[in-house]
C-alpha cells in the first residue's frame, strides 16, 4: 500500500506516470466524462484548515471517477483532542478506501499513515503540498511541453511548505529551480540537501538567493505563494515588512523575459505578494492551475485505489 505525503517518496518514474495519467483522464473528461473507475469507493476528507480548491477539486474528482467523497470538519474530528490520531486512522480505515487529510502538523499526517490500512494523500501540511505542486508540474508541461530539464522556475516568497513542494518536484523531473527569499525565510536546509541530491541524478539546477531581482534573469516561470501562511496570523505585519522587496509587481517582472509565465497556488493576498497588474495578465496562468488540481489528484486517486495504471514513458523519451 502507497501514501502520498511528499513528493520526496515518489520516484522520477511514477510522477512521470502520474503527469501522463492527469493528461490523459483530463483529455477522457473533456471528451465527454471519465469511467467510473473507483465505483462504490469513499474518501475521506478531513479538514484542520478550510480550502477552496482541495475540497471542490477532491470531491468532483471522486465524483468524476465515479466513487465518493465524504467531508469532515475538524469541529467533527478534534484529531489529537477529542480523538488521537492513531484512532482516527484507524477507524476511518473501517469505513472508506482512503484519507485526504489537509493538517497543520506533518508529523500528524506520518503518524496517519502508519496507522491507516488505507492510502493516506497529504491536501497540504506544514512540510509539503504535493497535490498542488503535481498540478503545478502538470499546468508546466501543457504550456512549456512535456520535457521541463531546460527550463528554469524560480519561487519568489517565504521558503515554507509551498517552496519545499517545489524543490522535490522540480529536481524529481530534471526542472530547474530557483528560490528567492529573504534570509531568515529561506527553505528548510534539510530540504534543501534532498532537492539537491535528487537533482544530481536528474540534471537539474538547485539553488537560494535574497536577490528576486537576480533570480528572474533567465526565469521561464515565475511563482509565488502568500507571505503568511493559516497558523502563522501573528506574524503578519512582521512577514509584509520582510517581504516588501518580494512583492510580485510590474517592475520585479520587469526583470524577467517576456516570455516568463506566472504562476501563483491561491488564494491570492492581492496587492501583497502578488499585485493585479501581474495576477491578470497575459502571462498568468494561475486559474490553468487551479483547475489541474482536478486532473492531477484524479490520476492520484486513481492511482493509489487501484483504479488505473501509470502509463510507462516510450523508450525513445528516457
Amino acid at each position: 500500500m502507497r501514501h502520498l505525503l511528499t513528493l520526496a517518496d515518489l520516484t522520477p518514474d511514477e510522477i512521470e506516470g502520474l503527469l501522463r495519467l492527469a493528461a490523459k483522464l483530463n483529455k477522457e473528461w473533456r471528451r465527454g466524462g471519465n469511467k467510473p473507475i473507483l465505483a462504490g469507493q469513499t474518501l475521506a476528507l478531513y479538514f484542520q484548515k478550510p480550502s477552496l480548491r482541495t475540497r471542490v477539486s477532491f470531491e468532483v474528482g471522486m465524483q468524476q471517477l465515479g466513487g465518493h467523497g465524504l467531508y469532515l470538519s475538524d469541529a467533527e474530528i478534534g484529531m489529537g483532542k477529542r480523538e488521537s490520531v492513531p484512532d482516527i486512522a484507524r477507524v476511518l480505515s473501517r469505513y472508506t478506501q482512503a484519507i485526504m487529510a489537509r493538517v497543520f502538523r506533518h508529523s500528524d499526517l506520518e503518524t496517519m499513515a502508519q496507522y491507516a490500512s488505507v492510502p493516506v494523500i497529504n491536501g497540504l501540511s506544514d512540510y509539503d503540498h504535493p497535490c498542488q505542486v503535481m498540478a503545478d508540474l502538470l499546468t508546466m508541461r501543457e504550456h512549456l511541453g512535456k520535457d521541463l530539464r531546460s527550463r528554469q522556475l524560480v519561487f519568489i516568497g517565504d521558503g515554507y511548505n509551498m517552496a519545499n513542494g517545489l524543490l522535490f518536484g522540480a529536481s524529481k523531473v530534471g526542472l530547474n529551480i530557483t528560490v528567492a527569499t529573504p534570509d531568515a525565510y529561506k527553505p528548510n536546509a534539510e530540504v534543501m540537501a534532498k532537492a539537491t541530491e535528487f537533482s544530481e541524478e536528474s540534471g537539474a539546477h538547485v539553488r537560494w538567493t535574497t536577490d528576486p531581482h537576480e533570480a528572474l534573469r533567465n526565469a521561464d516561470v515565475v511563482y509565488t505563494d502568500v507571505w503568511t501562511s493559516m497558523g502563522q496570523e501573528a506574524e503578519n505585519e512582521v512577514r509584509r515588512h520582510a517581504f516588501r522587496d518580494y512583492q510580485l509587481n510590474g517592475t520585479l517582472m520587469r526583470s524577467a523575459p517576456a516570455h516568463a509565465l506566472v504562476m501563483h497556488c491561491l488564494p491570492a493576498h492581492r496587492g501583497e505578494e502578488i499585485t493585479d497588474e501581474v495576477a491578470d495578465s497575459a502571462n498568468s496562468i494561475v486559474f490553468d492551475q487551479a483547475e489541474n488540481r482536478l486532473h492531477a489528484q484524479k490520476a492520484i486517486l486513481a492511482w493509489l485505489l487501484g483504479g488505473a495504471r501509470l502509463p510507462k514513458r516510450r523508450r525513445a523519451e528516457v
